[in-house]
Formats: C-alpha cells, sequence, structure tokens
C-alpha cells in the first residue's frame, strides 16, 4: 500500500468523527484509530539492543486483584482517588527500561503529571493524573497487562 494513501486516510481520520478505520487491499491491510481520551499518544522508539516486541500467543493469565477488590479493600481505608486504566494494554512505570519511574509511593502529582504509560497495540500512551495529592499505592507491577477500567494508582 502506497504510503502517501495512508498519510491521506490520518488526514481523513483526524477531520472527521471517525474514530477507527480499516481497509483491505489485495493482501495488504491497515487500520487506523484514533485514541481515546485520556490518554496521549507517545512515539514509540526502541533503545538499541532491546527487541522488538513480537506478536504471539498471549502469556499465561497473571492473577491480579479485580477492580471490585480493590475498591472494596480502599473504601474502608481511605477517601483517596482511584485512577483507572482507560484501555486494555501493558502498564509501564518508566519512559524506558533504564530510566527512573514516572511516580514512586509518596509522591505529590497535579493533575496533568505523567503517571505511566500503558503500550497498547505498539502505541505507548501517557496516562496523567486528572487529581492533585499524593500518591498513596501503585496497584500494578511494572510490564502487567492491565484490563479497561482497572485501578492503576490511588491518590490521596
Amino acid at each position: 500500500m502506497d504510503i502517501r494513501k495512508v498519510k491521506k486516510l490520518i488526514e481523513l481520520l483526524g477531520q472527521s468523527d471517525v474514530t477507527e478505520i480499516e481497509i483491505h487491499e489485495g493482501e495488504e491491510s491497515v487500520r487506523i484509530s484514533r485514541q481515546p481520551s485520556g490518554g496521549t499518544a507517545m512515539p514509540f522508539y526502541l533503545p538499541p539492543g532491546m527487541p522488538m516486541p513480537t506478536v504471539g500467543t498471549a502469556p499465561p493469565p497473571v492473577a491480579t486483584p479485580t477492580a471490585q477488590s480493590v475498591d472494596d479493600e480502599d473504601e474502608d481505608q481511605t477517601t483517596g482517588h482511584l485512577v483507572r486504566s482507560p484501555m486494555v494494554g501493558t502498564f509501564y512505570r518508566a519512559p524506558s527500561p533504564t530510566s527512573k519511574p514516572f511516580v514512586e509511593e509518596g509522591q505529590t502529582v497535579k493533575p496533568g503529571d505523567t503517571l505511566c504509560i500503558i503500550e497498547a497495540m505498539k502505541i505507548l500512551n501517557q496516562i496523567e493524573s486528572e487529581y492533585a495529592g499524593t500518591v498513596r499505592r501503585i496497584l500494578v507491577e511494572n510490564g502487567q497487562p492491565v484490563e479497561y477500567n482497572q485501578p492503576l494508582f490511588l491518590i490521596d
């Protein structure tokens, strides 16, 4: 598929209310979608020597607390705000494996501060705080898959 056609599709998508488009041309296909609100797309760059992620069979499921169980625990303990995942993807605390995390427990944040990245379909989406306060708990481990609406952080 010609790159000019892809660029034109991106422009058309940006000018319309359509959030996703998929085009098949012979054996080639392209899907373009806009990100839902709550995440800001960030370019995806791999550091030298880091292997490119591959698509294959899904890893075995990891036991994670459900949103309901986390809600029940925290409801009794605090009146803080839960920051939830706006999408399905992989949770990363830092912009690269060698960088320091965006936030740590006990750190003060303000609205607009980046809390983490969620990788979805090889696009890195920055998740920003909607609240001012202190990060009380980080509820997800680095590199762990997350579900839509899964609690990620507790902010007082």
